[in-house]
């Protein structure tokens, strides 16, 4: 399967480009390109909600996605006309590519609770399913996920570890799978190596660190 161009700036900073160019959680961005057609933020922490980043890529007709609980993260920020907010099972599309809402949340940590809404996100563009996990543990409602490439976070602390991250990628089974949210703010760079060796070597793994 040929997948559109996909970089992971920093951390769970990730950019996807095809039909659009669509920017997961911009983190750390050095170089001003104002390129992103689309902006989806997964939660307002500061490493996925990055406002001096997102100056840095928004142009002036960008769509932001985000969830329902960060209408006034983003005032000021964004065009409210151009603003989209989602709770789990919701969805935003337009001709080309569309954008559903899935929780993101720990099961048994305090720093993502479930009762904030917080999001992940399943993205559909030139056929391909790409999961966008945000900050979670393993849940309940990935065992009905159904995608061909996950981002998935493995650095442990305030996410699945490697070990748990890749358990569920050999349950949910996309053709390919991509590590984040490691050797930055949090994890270790041997975290993705980790990964690789316990996912089933039928699913690709690239690294992207």
């Amino acid at each position: 399967m040929s997948y559109g161009q996909v970089t992971i700036n920093t951390h769970s900073s990730i950019r996807i480009e095809g039909d659009r160019v669509i920017y997961f959680d911009p983190f750390k961005i050095e170089k001003e390109s104002h390129d992103a057609d689309i902006i989806c933020i997964t939660h307002s922490h500061f490493d996925h909600f990055d406002q001096e980043s997102i100056e840095k890529i928004r142009k002036e007709d960008t769509v932001f996605i985000a969830p329902a609980g960060m209408k006034a993260d983003l005032q000021g920020i964004a065009d409210p006309d151009k603003v989209f907010l989602l709770k789990a099972g919701e969805k935003w599309r337009d001709s080309e590519i569309s954008v559903e809402a899935w929780p993101a949340y720990n099961r048994f940590k305090p720093f993502h609770p479930k009762h904030n809404g917080w999001l992940g996100y399943l993205f559909v563009m030139e056929g391909v399913r790409y999961y966008i996990f945000g900050d979670t543990d393993a849940i309940k409602e990935h065992k009905d996920l159904k995608c061909d490439l996950a981002l998935i976070p493995i650095g442990g602390t305030y996410t699945m570890t490697a070990k748990d991250a890749a358990a569920l990628i050999n349950k949910i089974r996309p053709a390919a799978a991509i590590p984040t949210h490691y050797g930055s703010v949090v994890g270790k760079p041997e975290d993705a190596e980790e990964f690789r060796k316990l996912v089933d070597p039928a699913i690709e793994v690239v690294v992207k660190l």
